[in-house]
């Protein structure tokens, strides 16, 4: 199968800058600038990176796909091609990313560099050596970075814009959904203030309720008082008879009479 960068999108990031070896054994280095890199596939079978502080120091490298296939091998990178290759991308993505640079003080300062990155502790390292670059094509290399980083620049500014008009756009429907959902409260809010005063009628109703059942049942306790109770009441209140009120009357009378004629 043959391989390619066809889909290699390009990453641009910033490599902290270190010198080779401890710094108590540095003598004369001087303090070291931000280094801004950019990885790209400058054609379908190449890779190119270049790391430069655009001061004084801009490094290069160009990698093939074979060499990129060996470089797989040597830090031991298992599974497929694309694998690999966003293994790559995910590790210069990553926060630890440096540039690590060999000083010689009898020389030009520094005279090799390399540029390392992982994408998470305990992860094979990744390694590119670099080679330095000097007057035009140091020049031609920081003047394609700049232009390339501003593209990308305005890029992501156009996208955050209409990110930006999208949403605009779809606050009118946010505040038109948040007033319907404003109705529907409502609605639910007066069907339940219904429902609770028709339970509180319901709720006033229930002592008639138990006034009702008081006077059953203070019925019922007066069907059930004693036999006798209710004989003494009606002999209390006996009538007496018609023809009986008439012998008592007609005989008081007629003792009177008699008394008179005596």
């Amino acid at each position: 199968m043959e391989y390619n960068l066809e889909d290699f999108e390009p990453i641009f990031g910033e490599a902290k800058p270190t010198y080779e070896g401890a710094p108590s054994i540095i003598n004369g280095a001087p303090k070291l600038n931000p280094f801004l890199f950019r990885v790209f596939a400058s054609d379908p079978f190449h890779l190119t990176v270049h790391v430069s502080d655009f001061r004084s120091y801009t490094w290069e490298s160009i990698r093939s796909i074979h060499q990129l296939d060996d470089l797989r091998d040597n830090i031991g990178i298992g599974g497929s091609w694309s694998d690999f290759m966003n293994y790559v991308a995910a590790s210069l993505k990553s926060k630890d990313v440096k540039l690590v640079m060999q000083w010689q003080s009898n020389l030009s300062g520094a005279v090799s560099a390399k540029l390392v990155a992982r994408k998470s502790k305990g992860l094979p390292l990744l390694s590119v050596s670099l080679s330095k670059l000097v007057d035009s094509a140091a020049s031609e290399a920081m003047a394609n970075m700049s232009l390339e980083l501003f593209k990308a620049y305005n890029v992501l500014q156009e996208s955050s814009v209409t990110e930006q008009d999208g949403g605009s756009r779809l606050t009118p429907t946010v505040f038109t959904e948040k007033d319907k959902s404003l109705t529907v409260k409502r609605k639910l809010d007066t069907e339940m203030q219904r429902f609770r005063n028709t339970s509180d009628i319901g709720s006033t109703a229930s002592p008639l309720n138990s006034d009702t059942s008081s006077v059953t049942a203070a019925l019922n306790n007066t069907e059930k008082q004693p036999a006798t109770e209710v004989q003494s009441s009606k002999v209390a209140h006996r009538v007496v008879p018609a023809f009986r009120r008439a012998k008592v009357r007609g005989a008081v009378l007629h003792d009177a009479v008699e008394e008179d004629d005596d």
